[in-house]
């Protein structure tokens, strides 16, 4: 196959392009999202639940363009991209009464999962207001859970698609860069993870944790699916020890190279991540390795 370009894992050929030119002479007067919904169901380019890739499918098309492959058609309309322009989060409006005691004094915790629903609003405030990282939009799969007790939020845990290289965990589960690129959609990345400032009880955190490896699967097969068999995330050594993640039986694995994804030298441009891992499976190895 003469490969001609490179696109977020998907390899580009001569024939490829030969598709994308010939469903623009036949198609043109649609729009652009409409050819790449078009190509999507071509190649057969779709998510784990059917869903097209056609967000990706346009940033191929227009890469395409740029290296002067294809000509796509006049855009039809300048649109405002709302994750660029989206606001900050509003203050949520709950009960901040300082919350403590023991877990069981809790009562049963419930697990909601808030995304797409009246509550996300809710969690998104008080994400912006009460963590150190503040909110932003998760892009990709992802999924956002709010836990109650005693009828008020006492956690918020949000989740991603996973980070696309990271060394200590590629090396951790034996991927080469052909086994990352097949099976990465299989992990999940805990961007964040909030207690209320307002709660003080003892080893709630991690018990968060240890119920969420358990709903969060099921969960994601459900919505996406998929199952997940690896969960990750990133701690700020200069902030935390990670002390809830390391009770819950999370694996620390080494540090990043402080590289964002942007660099193009080798000399860290912000500050080294502890990267975190849990196996949800005890054979997560050739489950990671060998899917397709």
């Amino acid at each position: 196959m003469d490969v001609v370009l490179k696109y977020r894992g998907r390899v580009v050929s001569e024939s490829d392009i030969e598709l994308v030119r010939a469903v623009i002479r036949e198609h043109p007067a649609v729009s652009r999202r409409e050819l790449s919904r078009k190509l999507c169901y071509a190649w057969n380019w779709v998510q784990a639940n059917g869903a097209p890739c056609d967000m990706v499918c346009r940033g191929l098309m227009l890469a395409l363009e740029r290296a002067g492959h294809v000509r796509l058609p006049q855009a039809k309309g300048i649109h405002a991209n709302p994750l660029a322009v989206r606001g900050r989060a509003p203050r949520a409006e709950v009960d901040v009464a300082p919350v403590s005691g023991n877990l069981k004094d809790l009562g049963p915790l419930e697990y909601r999962l808030v995304r797409r629903t009246r509550e996300e609003a809710i969690f998104n405030g008080l994400i912006e207001h009460h963590h150190y990282l503040g909110y932003t939009q998760p892009v990709g799969e992802h999924l956002k859970y709010m836990v109650y007790a005693l009828g008020r939020p006492i956690a918020c845990l949000a989740w991603s698609s996973a980070v696309r290289h990271l060394g200590p965990r590629d090396r951790f589960i034996g991927w080469d860069p052909e086994a990352r690129r097949r099976n990465i959609r299989f992990i999940a990345y805990n961007t964040r993870y909030l207690i209320m400032p307002w709660v003080r009880v003892p080893h709630l955190a991690s018990h968060i944790l240890g119920r969420m490896a358990r709903i969060l699967p099921r969960d994601w097969e459900r919505i996406y699916g998929h199952r997940v068999y690896y969960l990750e995330t990133f701690i700020d050594p200069e902030r935390s020890r990670g002390t809830c993640y390391r009770a819950a039986n999370w694996i620390a694995l080494g540090l990043t190279t402080g590289r964002g994804k942007d660099s193009n030298s080798h000399r860290p441009n912000r500050s080294l991540k502890q990267v975190l891992g849990y196996p949800l499976q005890k054979q997560f190895r050739r489950l990671l390795v060998e899917l397709a």
